[in-house]
């Protein structure tokens, strides 16, 4: 386990709420990697506190999905195997379906623009080497894409929903993307699926985000070892 520096801890504040904010981003932009083993004594010298906030974060981290006990009864980053990510990417293709119809109907112009500003600015740091932005960035840029149009779907449930699966998700992409970085492709099927929403077609716009997630999950799947259903993979295909 690696740390980078220490992030600042407010003392007036709830000190279990920043350890678990700290180390929750931690794990989510890579600092802490999927399988690294989490140490106590490292985590509490690291953050500068006592282990009774750590071990309550922890605790909590655990019930997020984020960090599991390996056979020894230690804890790691979870790492999420190809049956994870296959179940995932079934949930949010149904999810996401349902997001990408209600955002034809409800979204207002201020949310078009926020989407087509997350399209642009994929765009813009994929477009040559000299302007690419880190994986961890153009991750958060895709999160953001795909939360703008669960916001504007109007459906408060399915946000939450889909919230819980993006931080498995944000888990799986870094897992992935520190082998790979080019298998976070978001250029040309985000712009399919913004235009969809702006024109209010929502037959189309579905069947453009069902393509990019199933595109996705091939790739991912792929990179990780796994394999897919033969009926899943001839359905992508087509």
């Amino acid at each position: 386990m690696i740390l980078s520096p220490s992030p600042t801890i407010n003392r007036g504040k709830s000190l279990y709420e920043q350890v678990y904010q700290a180390l929750r981003s931690a794990i989510l932009t890579g600092a802490l990697p999927p399988g690294d083993r989490l140490v106590e004594t490292q985590l509490a010298e690291w953050l500068q506190v006592s282990r009774t906030p750590l071990r309550e974060a922890l605790r909590q981290l655990q019930q997020d999905g984020l960090v599991t006990a390996d056979v020894s009864g230690g804890l790691r980053v979870t790492t999420i195997t190809a049956a994870d990510a296959q179940e995932l990417y079934d949930c949010r293709l149904a999810l996401e379906s349902l997001a990408v119809a209600g955002a034809c109907v409800y979204a207002t112009d201020e949310q078009l623009k926020a989407i087509a500003a997350c399209v642009v600015k994929a765009e813009g740091a994929t477009a040559n080497s000299h302007g690419s932005l880190a994986p961890e960035h153009l991750l958060d840029v895709d999160y953001q894409f795909h939360h703008l149009i669960a916001e504007s779907s109007g459906n408060r449930r399915l946000v939450s929903l889909l919230d819980t699966l993006f931080d498995a998700m944000a888990l799986l992409r870094i897992q992935t993307l520190q082998k790979n970085p080019n298998v976070l492709d978001i250029r040309l099927e985000h712009r399919q699926i913004y235009e969809a929403i702006l024109i209010r077609d929502a037959e189309v716009a579905v069947a453009a985000i069902t393509h990019h997630l199933s595109a996705s999950k091939i790739r991912v799947i792929k990179e990780i070892g796994g394999t897919l259903p033969a009926i899943a993979a001839a359905v992508t295909e087509v």
